[in-house]
């Protein structure tokens, strides 16, 4: 990030960058969550494409099992299948499939997305503590943790969906966690980068700074090779309703990828430079 007088305010500066996961850091194109989905509901009997399956994603995951089973065209082939509405129990019986899947495959979309690691470096030299929550709960993370910690990034503090009484996205609690558990003192200094509309609505919630990616995550959903495949053109128009969806929910940067973060990083701290808060 530039220091110069041009980019950096007196009282603008930045302490906290709290980063989702898949989509955001690791796994392009949010594939390990969605996958895994499609196939649990498969274990059901019922089909779920991977579109529908992306629909809630962000959502702690029992939450987002449920919000599937709510969607219309989903709730019509549970009936058809089942005879009901899929009930909590259902659910659970769903999550319950779900869980050993996504512990076992969490690693084949463990990469991290490119340019990651260079943002990270940039914030560790300018003292940016590094926090991190997820959709995933923490038995999942247990196994994701040390796969990007083996890759070279290693978050200052991890929160997982099941780790607070208080729930997940979209409420602001594994974001103040962070702030919490990092010692930062002001949510208008720290800053939410997530790649879904929960994901910014938990930083808003918070107080904080949010920063919405639109290439790299689950509303695009392409695979790094298809991504990098495109022309110009093509991944304007694939980023385009992406960028629209994150804009609406508020975020305050909406960028394609982490590599581009710093840059919106430094354009955050001339809006808080002249007095603008969150």
């Amino acid at each position: 990030m530039n220091d110069s007088a041009s980019t950096r305010r007196p009282g603008g500066a930045l302490d906290t960058v709290i980063f989702d996961w898949a989509g955001t850091i690791v796994d392009f194109g949010s594939f390990a969550p969605t996958q895994v989905l499609v196939d649990a509901f498969a274990e059901a009997g019922v089909a779920i494409t991977l579109d529908e399956a992306r629909g809630p994603m962000g959502l702690a995951k029992w939450d987002h099992i449920q919000a599937l089973g709510r969607v219309p065209a989903v709730a019509a082939r549970w009936r058809e299948r089942h005879g009901r509405d899929m009930s909590r129990e259902d659910v659970d019986a769903v999550y319950q499939t779900f869980m050993p899947l996504q512990v076992a495959r969490v690693g084949r979309y463990s990469a991290l997305i490119p340019g990651a690691m260079q943002a990270v470096a940039t914030l560790r030299r300018r003292g940016i503590r590094i926090g991190s929550c997820s959709g995933y709960p923490r038995v999942v993370m247990d196994a994701l943790v040390p796969m990007a910690a083996q890759a070279g990034y290693a978050p200052d503090c991890v929160i997982a969906s099941d780790d607070l009484k208080a729930g997940g996205r979209p409420g602001p609690w594994m974001a103040l966690a962070n702030m919490l558990e990092l010692g930062s003192r002001d949510v208008a200094a720290c800053v939410k980068v997530d790649d879904t509309v929960p994901g910014i609505a938990e930083g808003l919630a918070a107080g904080m700074w949010t920063v919405g990616l639109s290439a790299s995550g689950n509303e695009v959903g392409l695979s790094w090779e298809e991504w990098s495949a495109l022309t110009p053109d093509e991944r304007d128009a694939c980023c385009r309703p992406a960028e629209e969806k994150l804009r609406e929910a508020g975020a305050h940067e909406v960028i394609r990828t982490v590599a581009d973060l710093p840059a919106a990083l430094e354009r955050i701290e001339v809006r808080r430079g002249c007095g603008e808060r969150p």
